[in-house]
């Protein structure tokens, strides 16, 4: 097979029509990995076409002729675990530990909708008469297509992809330009699980419009899962809405991070920096701001320091690394946009604040894990999402402002609490306008329980229960005996 061969569509590897091509480059060394296909509307057309011919004998399957498939691949994924791993770190910069905890999580979803495909229940619903029965299926919703970003480039891809064959629909995926090996090797997992041919396509593509359009003009695509940036979720959900398209939306944050006054400020400080510089601050959930209490927020900056100070950026493969690359020089220079922002309406650079450099970062995305201090809600960092290593701190002096400042933006995805007082966790989780709050926690995520936000951070909710509800219609027959 040629290695431009990387469109997947009716269960063959194939090149673009076009016979363009575009390349994957390592974030951390600015070189090439590898040559894919650069597929485009032809391509999607086709592969719409083919879950479109797919859909009848997929949907039929049992729901444990599913569940089988969906076993195979998780076994397959963990099989692969260390050459996902390695694949990623050179293709999306994240070090290689949280790389394979990557692939172990994204395997948990195939493992999670294989069993959920089993729990899809009916309901029979008394009627006001005697000679009626009411009956109520769900059953798959149809074509669905998924379109995944690059900051989590195997797990994104199982979060939609499980649910939809669990619930008996067959599916397009669009993956990120940035990490098309990634969705490569996923779908030779998909492939060797044994999914029929068509239940299951890709389209690697540089240029991302060209397939969204036909994916959205097409009237068989009944549902799009969209994980991305808001901008780009609006318009998408927007244009569904010309075809009445279901729509799942997990779009961008700006989490909160409170620390009461009773909470332990080192305790707190720790759990800040392993969830703000999880994977270099490029994922939706690391918080955006960490709002602290006066009376603490010198201890909790020592040790937040301390922690920041003993990152390792470089190169996710070389062993020690603890931070990666960016992801490409747009997300370096929002970087360096938004701390000579905050330090010119009066913000302090506690550690950090530059652009790497030096043999190991020259080729390289790198910015420096970055604290800043007397912080001001009228800094770009505290409205725009940041998506990178930049910790900013603001102060706050009683509960009442401190959730005030928590919700004052248009996001709603995660929010963290640190407090000692059960009564004040729940009273401000309750008053926290976000769709998942860590208490005392900075992972508040599984696939076990739903994941997305409220407002502008998106519609609907991805694993648990909730995420094969999101692929399945519901029919009532209404039966006169």
């Amino acid at each position: 097979m040629l290695r431009e061969a990387t469109v997947y569509i009716d269960g063959k590897w194939r090149s673009a029509a076009s016979g363009e091509t575009f390349s994957s480059t390592n974030p951390a060394t600015g070189a090439v990995l590898d040559t894919v296909a650069d597929g485009g509307r032809a391509e999607a057309r086709l592969a719409i076409e083919a879950a479109t011919a797919a859909l009848p004998g997929w949907r039929a399957k049992t729901a444990y002729e599913r569940a089988d498939i969906l076993i195979a691949a998780h076994r397959i994924m963990l099989e692969r675990q260390d050459e996902l791993a390695t694949l990623m770190t050179k293709e999306q910069g994240k070090p290689l530990r949280m790389a394979r905890t990557e692939v172990g999580y994204a395997a948990d979803f195939l493992l999670w909708f294989a069993e959920e495909a089993k729990r899809v229940y009916g309901e029979v619903i008394p009627s006001s008469r005697a000679d009626q029965r009411f009956l109520v299926l769900q059953q798959p919703v149809g074509v669905c297509a998924a379109i995944t970003p690059w900051n989590y480039p195997v797990s994104m891809i199982t979060r939609k992809v499980a649910p939809a064959l669990a619930a008996g629909c067959t599916s397009v995926l669009k993956p990120a330009e940035q990490t098309p090996l990634c969705a490569i090797e996923t779908f030779r997992v998909f492939e060797d699980a044994g999914v029929p041919p068509g239940v299951v396509n890709l389209v690697t593509c540089s240029e991302p419009e060209p397939v969204a359009d036909e994916i959205l003009a097409d009237p068989n695509v009944r549902k799009i899962s969209f994980t991305g940036s808001t901008e780009i979720g609006k318009m998408i959900a927007a244009r569904a809405g010309a075809t009445m398209k279901r729509v799942s939306m997990e779009l961008g944050g700006h989490a909160p991070f409170l620390v009461f006054e009773d909470a332990d400020p080192e305790h707190a400080a720790k759990g800040a920096a392993l969830v703000k510089f999880l994977n270099t601050g490029q994922a939706c959930i690391c918080p955006n701001r960490f709002i602290v209490h006066r009376s603490i927020v010198d201890r909790f900056l020592k040790t937040l320091r301390a922690r920041v100070e003993g990152l390792v950026p470089g190169d996710g493969l070389v062993k020690g690394t603890t931070v990666g690359p960016l992801i490409d020089e747009p997300a370096l220079a929002k970087m360096t946009r938004q701390v000579d922002d905050a330090v010119a309406k009066g913000a302090t650079v506690i550690v950090g604040g530059t652009k790497l450099t030096g043999e190991t970062f020259d080729n390289g995305h790198f910015f420096a894990p970055t604290i800043l201090s007397e912080v001001t809600a009228d800094m770009v960092i505290c409205s725009e999402e940041t998506f990178g290593p930049i910790a900013p701190v603001l102060v706050f002096d009683d509960e009442a402002e401190a959730v005030e400042m928590a919700n004052s933006t248009s996001y709603g995805l995660a929010g963290y609490i640190y407090t000692r007082d059960i009564s004040r966790a729940i009273r401000v989780a309750e008053a926290l306008d976000f769709g998942m709050i860590g208490i005392n926690d900075i992972n508040p995520t599984s696939a076990a329980v739903p994941f997305g936000g409220i407002k502008e951070s998106g519609l609907g909710r991805e694993g648990a229960r909730a995420g094969i509800t999101e692929y399945l219609d519901t029919k009532v027959l209404g039966i006169a005996l």
